[in-house]
């Protein structure tokens, strides 16, 4: 019994992790099932983009009112409820052929894989000690981010093997039982008094904070490479640009995510030792920007891509500085809330990433049609995805206004 209570909170963190990692094999789905749902629901680029891009709608609306009821009802209920949502929004790809409830379900998805990394915030709270939530949330971003690597090629061998419906039913299933052990195993929580009239001042009171949006702002620029091309475009791009088999064009951009978790804490220590944060955000922009006019205007072999996708990868990790420096403009009290809002506007950006490329591709189709499905050409694909190092260096001007400020602020409380 003493050794049960003792192995409870890792398993609780551990089932937590694993939601975090079931999200991310969602949230990449459309990337390895694009020619079989625009086959099924016969669509063009533009609605699939719009269908990818939803989950994102989902996912930004839900984060502050799942944060709040994380907080006021906990997540041995929440995150079991999430967790079907999730299951919900996968039925209408296996049981029906609208369109508009396939996108309906999207959205689902989005707003129960909120819950996931808010979850483990949660968690790692409730049951560790403040000196090891670093280390505890880095570990389950590593257990996430497997998920992520697992929904690219593996997952794309699955389908290939026992097609879209199985894998379908495969993950639905995944989630029952997954909500079922979060329910059984998560221990009750005791409801905090907290004022929602609070909660709302203090939303507002951070959305108004001028370093908080632009640094969010900047920050959202910047996530296409993971959001935009590793979420969705990435394998279809290579198949057609690139002239890569499936197998190759589906594992060659996990190694995006591989970069980011081994990013992700060497970027951070780095920043913590140098104080560099806004010269690493805006050396990570340059540097993504640069390795994507490569991909898109040139011709690398597998072998030089590989490590252009891992170092691309690492640079990704710049949205853990981001969002730290977005909470050192509010005190200390609002820490938590800012990030939760930081998260949920960078978020945001996928959407319009997806939506851009798919309207693009669309606008660019040269009427090519294969089964009853638009085939979209090199140079649409090209053109469409030129808007990544376009918003990278913008993103990247964003955070050198902010540094700039700082500096100037620094510098005049210096003279005071």
């Amino acid at each position: 019994m003493v050794a049960y209570r003792r192995a409870l909170p890792w398993i609780v963190w551990f089932l937590a992790s694993v939601f975090y990692a079931y999200q991310f094999i969602l949230r990449i789905l459309p990337s390895i099932t694009i020619d079989e749902l625009m086959t099924r629901f016969h669509v063009d680029a533009s609605h699939f983009g719009q269908f990818s891009g939803i989950y994102y709608l989902g996912y930004t609306a839900m984060h502050i009112p799942l944060g709040i009821m994380l907080d006021h009802i906990g997540p041995k209920k929440i995150l079991p409820l999430s967790v079907l949502l999730i299951v919900i929004g996968l039925c209408p790809l296996l049981f029906g052929h609208s369109w508009i409830l396939a996108c309906i379900g999207r959205l689902f998805i989005g707003a129960g894989s909120s819950a996931a990394i808010l979850g483990v915030f949660k968690i790692v709270r409730m049951t560790f000690p403040d000196e090891k939530f670093g280390r505890m949330l880095g570990i389950s971003v590593t257990i996430g981010l497997v998920g992520a690597i697992y929904g690219s090629q593996p997952l794309n061998y699955i389908l290939s093997l026992i097609g879209l419906d199985n894998v379908i039913y495969l993950i639905m299933i995944s989630g029952l039982i997954l909500a079922l052990l979060i329910f059984m195993m998560v221990p009750a929580y005791r409801k905090e008094a907290t004022s929602k009239n609070r909660i709302s001042d203090d939303v507002k009171n951070v959305l108004r904070t001028p370093q908080v949006l632009l640094i969010c702002m900047s920050a959202g620029l910047m996530v296409g490479p993971m959001e935009g091309f590793t979420d969705v475009w990435g394998t279809s791009f290579l198949m057609t640009v690139y002239g890569f088999e499936e197998t190759i064009a589906a594992s060659l951009p996990s190694l995006i995510f591989i970069g980011m978790g081994v990013g992700a804490p060497v970027l951070a220590i780095f920043a913590e030792k140098t104080g560099k944060y806004y010269e690493i955000i805006v050396a990570s922009a340059l540097i993504m920007a640069l390795i994507f006019f490569l991909l898109l205007f040139g011709k690398i072999d597998t072998y030089l891509m590989s490590g252009l996708f891992f170092i691309t990868g690492m640079a990704c990790a710049y949205q853990i500085l981001a969002i730290y420096k977005a909470s050192t403009y509010v005190k200390e009290s609002l820490t938590a809330l800012t990030t939760a809002c930081a998260n949920m506007i960078i978020m945001f950006f996928g959407y319009i990433f997806h939506s851009f490329i798919g309207h693009t591709m669309e606008y660019l189709w040269d009427g090519k049609v294969r089964d009853g499905v638009h085939i979209y050409s090199p140079d649409a694909y090209t053109n469409a995805l030129m808007i990544i190092p376009a918003t990278l260096l913008a993103g990247g001007i964003g955070f050198m206004i902010v540094r700039n400020r700082s500096q100037r602020v620094r510098r005049r409380l210096g003279k005071a």
